[in-house]
């Protein structure tokens, strides 16, 4: 672990910075699957919502 030695002896350590990277733009094949599963989980939740409230209208 890297430190520094201060005054009085005292040690200080300091935690190890992890590499940097450049993110890369998405691929066009990456955008539609993130599309698809959006729109999977805009209907999964639609369809929920929609037997919660039948299901409560029914009781």
């Amino acid at each position: 672990m890297p430190y520094t030695n201060e005054e009085g002896g005292l040690l200080n350590n300091f935690a190890r910075e992890p590499k940097i990277y450049q993110a890369e733009p998405l691929t066009q094949g990456q955008k539609r699957i993130y599309l698809l599963l959006g729109i999977a989980a805009t209907v999964l939740v639609g369809g929920l919502i929609l037997v919660a409230f039948f299901v409560s209208k029914s009781g």
